[in-house]
């Protein structure tokens, strides 16, 4: 019970945080009043008060009573990733054509990513620089662009494939329906594929066609051979 206190507890902390970073993206040299703050979070003015006092304790922001507050170094790498996480997720929510509210649901999902699934996601996704609404991803934090950097030459999807390039299929990002359909056919998690100048060859010689959308939502590694 506790534990799961704390955590809902961590993910308001990461929701003013993320806020904050909103406000910072606006107008970079104003501190955040509280008002305002409470306003864009729906809270009352003390709780949020009471909640930046919190963040200032931990060396988050730097509180000014009546001025306001400003994200520290340590609170704008929080808020920063938690915006990166929010914005991922809503490109990833359109690329499977996502039918329901992509806002309310990446708000959701952005508690969940962590360090791997940021990682994951980024090369899945193809590095996207701007969210759907044309906004700017913010950048990953130094560890997190280190881990793509090492992870991209053996990570991607099946269409970014070079001709006579072989990957293992590591995901298929697909509704349950439609890898089934790919399962009868041959083609599952874990075998190799090798991309032809028509087409792919599954292990067992057996050639298949997929079209680029398709493609595109299949994720294989690399083996380390190619280039």
């Amino acid at each position: 019970m506790g534990e799961g206190m704390n955590g809902h507890f961590r993910e308001f902390e990461d929701e003013y945080l993320e806020t904050m970073y909103e406000f910072f993206e606006k107008q970079p040299e104003l501190p955040v009043r509280n008002g305002d703050l409470a306003g864009s979070l729906g809270v009352s003015p003390a709780s949020a008060t009471e909640m930046i006092q919190r963040l200032a304790g931990k060396g988050l922001v730097d509180y000014v009573p009546y001025k306001g507050a400003t994200l520290t170094e340590k609170g704008m790498i929080h808020g920063q990733k938690m915006k990166r996480r929010h914005r991922l997720a809503e490109v990833f929510l359109e690329s499977v054509s996502f039918q329901g509210d992509t806002h309310a649901t990446a708000c959701r999902l952005e508690h969940a990513i962590d360090d791997d699934l940021e990682v994951a996601l980024t090369l899945l996704l193809g590095e996207p620089l701007f969210d759907p609404s044309g906004r700017d991803i913010p950048l990953a934090s130094l560890d997190i662009a280190e881990r793509v950097r090492a992870s991209k030459s053996q990570m991607c999807s099946l269409s970014n494939l070079s001709l006579n390039q072989s990957g293992v299929l590591e995901a298929m990002f697909l509704h349950a329906s439609e890898v089934e359909v790919l399962e009868t056919q041959g083609c599952k998690v874990g075998m190799t594929i090798t991309r032809l100048k028509e087409g792919y060859m599954l292990p067992d010689q057996t050639n298949i066609a997929f079209s680029t959308e398709l493609a595109s939502k299949l994720l294989v590694r690399t083996h380390s051979a190619s280039n």
